[in-house]
Formats: C-alpha cells, sequence, structure tokens
C-alpha cells in the first residue's frame, strides 16, 4: 500500500471518538506505524472541559495501548491532583499517535518525531478536538505547542498565556511532565513540579470563573 503522508484518509466519517480510535489502528499516514507495537489514541471524557496534548506515546503506552500511563503519566497524575483537576474530567492524547524510538541494547529510548511526522498525524488531532469540543486545549511541550500554535511557537516564551484558538475557544502552553523527570537534581525537579501545578492550577481557575459551556440542539 502507497502511503499517503496524512492521516486525513482514515478519518472516519461522522468522526466520533470512539469511530477514530478504531479508524486510527489501521493509520499508514506516516512510517512510524511501521516500528510502533500499536496506534494510541486519546482517551478520558466526551466532553471534557480541558484536553491535554502531549508529544507522543513513550514505551509503556505502546505496550499498553492508553495515553499517559507511564513515568510521565504519573508526573501529569500528580499534577493534575494537585490542581484540583481530576483526570476522568479531562481528554489526554498526543499530537502523534505512534511511538517513535531508537534501540539502546534492550531498551527502546524515545526519539523526538520530525515536523513531517507530526504534520501527517495533525488531521487526527484536530478531528479530536472537534469531536471533544474543549474550552481549551493545553498543549504539554514545544511539539504539541508547535503543532497546533505554529511552529515558531516558544513554550517557555509564552507558557501560562490563554490565548484565542480557533479549533476550541482557548489554548494555553506548558511543560510536558517529561521534561520534570528529565531535571539534574531533586530540587530542580521539584521547582518544575511547582512551576507546572501553578500552570494548572491557573487553567482551573480559569474555568473555574467560566460557566460550562451549553451544548448544542
Amino acid at each position: 500500500m502507497k502511503l499517503t503522508h496524512s492521516a486525513a484518509h482514515y478519518i472516519p466519517l461522522n468522526p466520533t471518538i470512539r469511530r477514530m480510535e478504531s479508524a486510527s489502528k489501521t493509520c499508514r499516514g506516516c512510517d512510524l506505524w511501521k516500528n510502533a507495537t500499536q496506534t494510541v489514541f486519546g482517551e478520558g471524557a466526551p466532553k471534557a472541559r480541558m484536553m491535554f496534548v502531549g508529544e507522543q506515546p513513550g514505551d509503556q503506552e505502546d505496550l499498553q495501548g492508553h495515553p499517559f500511563v507511564g513515568p510521565a503519566g504519573r508526573i501529569l497524575d500528580r499534577a493534575l491532583s494537585e490542581a484540583g483537576i481530576s483526570r476522568d474530567e479531562v481528554y489526554v492524547t498526543n499530537a502523534v499517535k505512534h511511538f517513535k524510538s531508537e534501540p539502546r541494547g534492550k531498551r527502546r529510548i524515545h526519539k523526538k518525531p520530525s515536523a513531517g511526522e507530526v504534520e501527517a498525524c495533525r488531521p487526527w488531532l484536530e478531528a479530536e478536538i472537534r469531536a471533544v469540543r474543549p474550552e481549551i486545549v493545553v498543549c504539554l511541550g514545544a511539539t504539541a505547542a508547535q503543532s497546533l500554535l505554529g511552529r515558531g511557537f516558544k513554550v517557555m516564551t509564552s507558557r501560562g498565556q490563554v490565548m484565542p484558538f480557533p479549533l476550541a475557544q482557548f489554548a494555553v502552553a506548558t511543560v510536558h511532565p517529561s521534561a520534570i523527570l528529565r531535571m539534574r537534581d531533586d530540587e530542580s525537579r521539584h521547582s518544575a513540579m511547582r512551576d507546572f501545578v501553578k500552570d494548572l492550577k491557573q487553567v482551573r481557575a480559569w474555568l473555574d470563573r467560566r460557566q460550562p459551556l451549553k451544548t448544542g440542539t
């Protein structure tokens, strides 16, 4: 089968989350499927007010078939809890749906997806946002932010700033939880975690000041 270099051809008619999750299992929109165990689609509340978008599945996500279940997912869960946000009330996904890695001994090490791979997978992400209709999309890290907010977007320059976003209502960017894991020492990790929780608390407070959206008829 000739690759199309875009996931757009695999998105089903009337793209509900359930239908897209099923269709994504056979996506060949880029070459990443060849070395991945499986597609890892988004999960969570079907009409969540908050959607969190990371970069790509990690090793554990690839093996288990669920997003944010590895070490970075545990950091995200802890930060959500400290910010007063339940994982059950959000939707979590990634800009890229297959794990990109390189072998290092018996381990598979994360490898950053290319701009072309992110672009090829973006139709899935955009369709997810349209299906869930969140009020705010939280971009976790540079890959997610640049996928949705433009390649020139700099997370550390605009971190925590709520901005209008055409696919939802608003978007905000912060660090990816894996960045906290990569800190060199405990003090740096604790500081980064405090800042991450602070960002999520700001999102929580911003939503609390707004009335929940009324669903369409």
